[in-house]
């Protein structure tokens, strides 16, 4: 049940001797996305030991290079390796020019389908699910179109406790309702031999009807996790509530607070704004990226940045961030 980002790159435009571009690779469950695909990415992949054919899916937040230029290689290695199943990727409408001059020079051979699904959403919209999570896409704030992602759990089915089921001898209908979060609802009605042979009452067994409330015989699980990346982007006001409640939010910090000015210019974020776009979503956890190269150590960004959210770490190449599981 492991939930685990892993990073790739936290460079913004510029690389350095020490950051890549923008990269990372979340791990829910043993389903890989690769979240933006910047220069270098298969290298940083190599040196994390993540199989590139284990991504089933890539979410581009926007076409700047920094978030793409990785891509084409990536896609390529795919093709040599003999890669076979389908691959999503999930972008702007302003990418299907690009995935076409891709195809058109460099598919040939290729024996997977690329199933390329355009973002033109106004607000969060779930754009692939299975059982067990989704994926949700949200515009954001930048100088061209750009989208932001989220990846969450689907909430758990209820369990029964053991002692609910010995306590009113529970039918499997009535577990069935209880797992669904429903209360137990056993009609008015007199014990009779049949309640007492089956081993379980359908009926209340009074004058009154008998509720068997959800809270009292069931209980979730888990909490279900999840993880937003947001990326580039000036501040916006509806932000914070798309992502209430995340359990990691990643959200670029590109400049400190006293460059302010440029952030605005630029449609980027600082280490203050980050940090208060956490503290309005009561977000569990903050992490921080898309660093410029002006600076050859952001060490100092923490502060600016726990002066407001405590609980914020700084991203680092190549380097894992995992989501615990917290039961209930």
């Amino acid at each position: 049940m492991n939930f685990t980002l892993n990073v790739l790159g936290t460079a913004s435009a510029l690389p350095t001797t020490e950051r890549f571009p923008s990269a990372q690779v979340l791990d829910v469950r043993g389903r890989f996305f690769l979240i933006d695909c910047g220069e270098g990415v298969q290298m940083q992949m190599r040196r994390m030991g993540i199989s590139f054919l284990k991504i089933e899916h890539i979410c581009l937040s926007h076409i700047h290079g920094d978030h793409l230029f990785g891509l084409f290689g990536l896609l390529s290695t795919m093709g040599m390796l003999g890669r076979t199943a389908e691959l999503s990727i999930y972008a702007p409408k302003n990418f299907h020019p690009v995935l076409k001059f891709f195809l058109s020079y460099f598919g040939e051979g290729l024996l997977f389908h690329i199933n390329y699904v355009p973002l033109a959403m106004k607000e969060p919209e779930v754009i692939y699910g299975n059982r067990a999570v989704e994926l949700l896409a949200f515009p954001l704030n930048h100088r061209v179109e750009t989208f932001g992602f989220m990846i969450r759990e689907k909430a758990p089915a209820f369990n029964v406790r053991k002692e609910a089921i010995g306590k009113y001898g529970l039918s499997l209908s009535e577990i069935g309702a209880l797992k669904r979060g429903e209360d137990v609802v056993r009609p008015a009605g007199p014990l009779t031999h049949a309640c007492i042979e089956n081993g379980f009452c359908p009926c209340s067994g009074t004058d009154e009807p008998l509720v068997i409330p959800n809270s009292e015989a069931a209980y979730v699980p888990f909490v279900p996790r999840s993880y937003a990346y947001c990326s580039d982007t000036a501040p916006f006001p509806e932000l914070p509530e798309w992502v209430k409640g995340v359990s990691l939010l990643y959200h670029e910090s590109t400049f400190p607070k006293d460059m302010a000015d440029m952030a605005a210019k630029t449609f980027h974020s600082t280490t203050v704004q980050a940090a208060r776009c956490a503290l309005e979503a009561g977000a569990g956890r903050l992490l921080v990226g898309h660093y410029s190269s002006r600076f050859h150590s952001v060490d100092f960004f923490l502060d600016e940045l726990r002066e407001i959210f405590p609980n914020t770490e700084l991203a680092r190449d190549r380097t894992s961030y995992e989501i615990p599981l917290v039961r209930q």
